[in-house]
């Protein structure tokens, strides 16, 4: 059966015998409307079921009380939810309930700058962006559309050029790669992602620093994302396959996931892990938790990100100033037996 159409505002007019116009100025406490008039009004409309447009209100009151969240990498995953990948649901739940404790509702967003994009991807009333891409066309978009954004790490392109959070990934390498010369390394590996973003390149900068100034020769491969526990297999061939030389004794790997393909690949070839290989997370993924070996790895605290992040646009949709940049909180290092050798 086709349900009956919803009631409109000229509907509550007809039945009220006033102009659309007084029904609109009795509803939104607008104009000059007789006491008596508003409360029929408001009678009639109840009776026949109008609501007034939530988007309509926003849209004359300039603010939907609603913001976004655009989460950068799934454009390059295989997936929005990648197996064994908390980090993106953690940042989603804690946003949202953090918007809802301001008053604010929060819906995701895929990137509001490709073609066909729907209309509702612009209609928040500000947005949280995370790992941005370099030079991203999305925090062009919102800046050419004056809409107040925070960015979860910095475009490398344009650093202070918007409000950012810092996310740390620099100090965190030097953190992780310090902590696998403690537990007995000689020789560290770095494997990051193939996204121009900040914690890839920070990572990997920080990283050359660290071998420039202890006299290392840098061993390091980029791996795209999307490959998952399959880098292993890529990254084992690059430091032990044929032709290899100097290999490494310990891998700092961005990713939780390749992280765990790594440590399974090296047990398949006879590597031991953690006797002859170190392997270390620089974010931590199910499988970390649950292998064996398990892997040591960064907890980022996705909860109090989101939790800053939407404050903080908050913040700038209201018109308060938000000082910049301001930092993520600190990751919290989970050891386990990927790096604890006997």
């Amino acid at each position: 059966m086709q349900r009956p159409a919803r009631p409109t505002i000229k509907d509550v007019a007809r039945a009220a015998g006033v102009s659309p116009t007084t029904v609109s100025h009795a509803l939104n406490g607008k104009g000059v409307v007789r006491r008596e008039t508003e409360e029929r009004i408001r009678q009639v409309a109840a009776r026949i079921g109008y609501r007034p447009s939530a988007i309509a209100r926003g849209l004359r009151n300039s603010r939907l009380g609603l913001l976004g969240l655009i989460i950068r990498p799934f454009d390059t995953l295989d997936s929005f939810i990648p197996a064994g990948v908390d980090y993106f649901l953690r940042i989603a739940g804690s946003a949202s309930l953090t918007a809802m404790e301001h008053g604010y509702s929060l819906m995701m967003v895929d990137d509001p700058s490709k073609r066909g994009r729907p209309v509702s991807a612009l209609a928040a009333d500000g947005y949280v962006v995370t790992e941005p891409f370099e030079n991203d066309p999305v925090l062009s978009l919102l800046e050419r559309e004056r809409i107040p954004f925070v960015a979860v790490g910095a475009d490398i392109a344009r650093r202070d050029e918007f409000v950012t959070m810092d996310t740390l990934a620099d100090k965190q390498a030097v953190q992780m790669i310090e902590h696998l010369v403690s537990a007995g390394a000689t020789r560290v590996a770095l494997v990051v992602g193939t996204d121009r973003n900040a914690w890839n390149l920070d990572s990997r900068d920080a990283y050359l620093d660290w071998c420039a100034r202890v006299g290392q020769d840098p061993l390091w491969i980029a791996i795209p994302e999307a490959q998952g526990e399959r880098a292993g297999e890529i990254a084992l061939d690059r430091f032990f396959g044929e032709g290899a030389a100097d290999a490494p004794d310990a891998v700092y790997c961005l990713m939780g996931r390749q992280a765990s393909g790594i440590a399974r690949a090296a047990v398949a070839r006879g590597i031991s892990v953690p006797d002859e290989l170190l392997v270390a997370a620089g974010s931590g993924a199910l499988q970390n938790q649950t292998m064996h070996p398990t892997v040591t790895a960064f907890d980022l605290q996705p909860e109090v990100i989101a939790q800053r992040a939407v404050e903080a646009v908050i913040r700038l949709i209201e018109g308060e100033a938000v000082e910049t940049p301001f930092e993520a909180p600190e990751a919290l290092l989970h050891l386990r037996e990927s790096t604890q050798r006997v």
